[in-house]
């Protein structure tokens, strides 16, 4: 198993590599604007993924992914003189879907701010629709119940049971 900060540190590596290759050489007309966002490579170090964007319509996206995948071997050989490594590792190029992720996630706030706006111009009038204080507080009639309830502390105490008041035993 190979350590993770050295699988790191070589897709790194590839992702700067395939970057400076789409840049200056691979001239392929049919490459848009490409921008190289991440590369993961598994922990043998067989197969690594490149993840990238293009801005454009979807017929440049496919074009983009048609002039990737015949620069693909060029591309892997440059890696394999740079990097050095024993097995140079097979590169498979991904469309990155973070910007759609990003516009879609910026419509839903969009949607949930105008939401938002329309609870508190309709609450901005409303009033409680129950009591303004749904709390119960005492009222001097529930004083008057709790009041029987207690029990004078200098009464008796046989009034609640025998004489050494416990309760149940009559006074004799």
């Amino acid at each position: 198993m190979v350590d993770a900060a050295r699988a790191r540190k070589l897709a790194d590596r590839i992702q700067q590599i395939v970057a400076e290759m789409l840049e200056r050489r691979i001239k392929d007309p049919r490459l848009g604007f490409v921008t190289v966002t991440d590369t993961r490579i598994t922990n043998d170090l067989r197969d690594a993924t490149v993840y990238y964007t293009v801005y454009g319509s979807d017929g440049e996206r496919a074009e983009t992914a048609a002039a990737l995948e015949s620069a693909k071997g060029v591309i892997r050989s440059e890696v394999g003189r740079k990097t050095g490594v024993r097995h140079t590792p097979s590169i498979t190029f991904v469309m990155d879907s973070l910007m759609e992720n990003a516009a879609h996630i910026d419509d839903l706030l969009a949607k949930a701010r105008a939401r938002d706006a329309e609870v508190a111009r309709a609450a901005q009038g409303a009033s409680p629709a129950g009591d303004a204080n749904p709390y119960r507080e005492p009222s001097d009639e529930d004083d008057a119940y709790e009041d029987d309830d207690e029990q004078d502390p200098d009464q008796d105490v046989t009034a609640k049971g025998g004489e050494d008041g416990r309760p149940g035993r009559p006074s004799s």
